[in-house]
């Protein structure tokens, strides 16, 4: 698929890219196929129109559960192998009359994909853009209730939450470095809301660029597999913590947390495919979870699991 890949950025022509977590499953689509393939997608930064609120019901996943992997999770920490690691977990829900279709057309978020009949995602978080020869990323890490006291300058002043985005946004520095040059972080931990049927969110995010070479339509792919997986949604250091998710999660994330992409002929624009419902045998479940570092508090850290099961 890489080859496709690269065939088509070369000669300019619109196509979507979708890849697993961990990069091993890659499907390349011009507009045409992927329409034939029963994939919809919309990217709108704007988000003008008013949604129609879509609800759900939550089963969630036991404390009890979720805290034994909690604790695996800090025993990796104290034991050197991990420094911060995104802990996710599927939470059974009931969708209330309404379809992955209908959460497609109303959810309001940047990014929105509906693939095939199998799971739908709407995601507030950019992977990577690209215009002209800058490539820009969007890590986000830090969420909290918006209707709590002060709720902005909690979250900015809680040492545990700036510890964790620090080294979202050093690993995102490192990770750009290896296929961009002159690296800056041009905003550190800003704020943006999410309203939701349930809650409004505010989530903690920076804005980091460097510069590509000019001919990167020319080799896409040197660009874009490097950078997986999204090391928001992994953890510092990439490669062993994704050994670590494996084992402890124990269970197959799949498209959650890969990478969803747009080349429109000249620009590329991507998300990290989270808030993610999928259509299983079993019922529908819900994708989510959130860093852990040395300094997390597992209740916290389980209701903030929670918190990302909404329909915006």
């Amino acid at each position: 698929m890489t080859h496709k890949l690269d065939r088509l950025f070369r000669k300019k022509t619109p196509c979507i890219v979708i890849s697993d977590f961990e990069g091993e499953k890659i499907e390349v689509y011009t507009l045409k196929e992927a329409k034939e393939a029963g994939i919809e997608f919309c990217i709108d930064h704007n988000r003008t129109h008013r949604a129609h609120t879509l609800s759900l019901t939550k089963k969630p996943y036991s404390f009890n559960a979720y805290n034994a992997k909690f604790q695996n999770v800090i025993e990796e920490i104290k034991s050197g192998n991990t420094y911060l690691l995104n802990l996710t977990q599927p939470t059974p829900i009931e969708l209330h009359n309404t379809t992955l279709e209908e959460i497609f057309l109303h959810a309001n978020a940047p990014y929105k994909i509906k693939y095939k009949n199998r799971f739908v995602c709407f995601s507030p978080e950019t992977f990577i853009q690209i215009q002209n020869n800058t490539v820009t990323t969007f890590p986000m890490k830090g969420t909290i209730d918006a209707t709590l006291p002060n709720a902005a300058e909690t979250i900015l002043a809680d040492q545990k939450e700036m510890a964790e985005h620090v080294m979202v946004v050093d690993l995102l520095r490192n990770d750009l470095g290896i296929v961009a040059d002159q690296i800056k972080v041009e905003q550190f931990r800003y704020i943006t809301r999410i309203d939701t049927s349930e809650k409004s969110l505010l989530q903690v995010s920076s804005k980091i660029n460097g510069v590509l070479p000019k001919e990167w339509r020319e080799n896409f792919s040197s660009v874009f597999l490097p950078l997986l997986p999204a090391g928001s949604i992994s953890g510092t250091p990439k490669k062993k913590t994704v050994e670590l998710i494996k084992k402890i999660e124990n269970y197959k994330r799949g498209f959650f947390s890969g990478v969803f992409g747009y080349f429109d002929g000249e620009n590329f624009d991507s998300c990290v495919m989270i808030r993610f419902i999928e259509k299983t045998p079993q019922g529908y479940i819900y994708k989510s979870g959130g860093g852990i570092t040395i300094e997390s508090h597992a209740m916290a850290e389980y209701r903030e699991m929670l918190d990302k099961v909404y329909i915006p």
